[in-house]
């Protein structure tokens, strides 16, 4: 049985990509950081699949918090073959009225993280020698976008991280890629003015936001044998979007 490992696993695209590969048939760990509650839901629609979950409470920008996590997860199921860095936040503002703790903290939880966790996971990646490390970006790392100078930064910051860590350990047997999502309909999407969503619309190819399940779906193939010869890429889910 395959493991991953899911950061910011019990909401949103992070759950969906859990129970995604979960039906795919591995089995589970995956952190949160304070809805306990949501991930016990979780981690009991996980484990209606007939695989195994371990919810672990983390804060991922603390190096021994993700020390911990990982710890936790080998101590449960033994390796770890898969590990998806999704945990995110944003702090949105004009850069002139951005505080030193807003770029901080989405610096800190969506692109230090990666590098916390994916040190800790690969010394047994190269012992076993495979892996497959997974990086859930956005599509303003690549773009930009006005009001989220520190978000786009700690996104574009995933793409070369990616980059780089696959040409240091493709030796190894480990890919490493990434996903770059575009408009998903998730919780934080829904509160946005109906005329924010109605301008993304306009310049989506597709005329339709993207749900959960179409991130997930393409997070399963790359965790899969099917990916073995691809790493180092940014692969969009965008529904076209321009």
């Amino acid at each position: 049985m395959s493991v991953a490992l899911i950061t910011g696993g019990s909401r949103g695209i992070g759950r969906v990509i859990a129970l995604t590969l979960a039906e795919a048939g591995y089995d589970i760990a995956f952190c949160y950081t304070s809805n306990e509650t949501a991930a016990k839901e979780t981690a009991a629609e996980i484990e209606k699949t007939g695989v195994k979950a371990l919810p672990i409470k983390t804060d991922v920008s603390n190096e021994s918090d993700v020390t911990t996590m990982v710890q936790a997860a080998k101590d449960t199921f033994g390796s770890i073959d898969v590990l998806v860095n999704n945990a995110g936040i944003t702090r949105d503002g004009l850069l002139l009225r951005m505080s030193d703790k807003d770029i901080s903290d989405v610096l800190n939880t969506n692109l230090k993280s990666a590098f916390y966790t994916t040190k800790a996971v690969l010394r047994d990646m190269m012992k076993n020698r495979r892996g497959k490390i997974i990086n859930i970006t956005s599509i303003v790392g690549i773009t930009g976008n006005a009001g989220q100078s520190n978000y786009a930064a700690s996104k574009a910051g995933l793409i070369g991280f990616t980059k780089s860590v696959a040409d240091e350990y493709g030796s190894k047997g480990i890919c490493v890629n990434a996903v770059a999502p575009g408009f998903i309909e998730t919780e934080m999407t829904e509160k946005l003015p109906e005329e924010v969503k109605a301008a993304y619309l306009e310049r989506i190819g597709l005329k339709r936001f993207g749900a959960p399940e179409d991130v997930a779906n393409v997070v399963k193939f790359l965790a899969s044998p099917d990916s073995d010869y691809i790493t180092g890429q940014v692969i969009e889910v965008t529904g076209g979007m321009r």
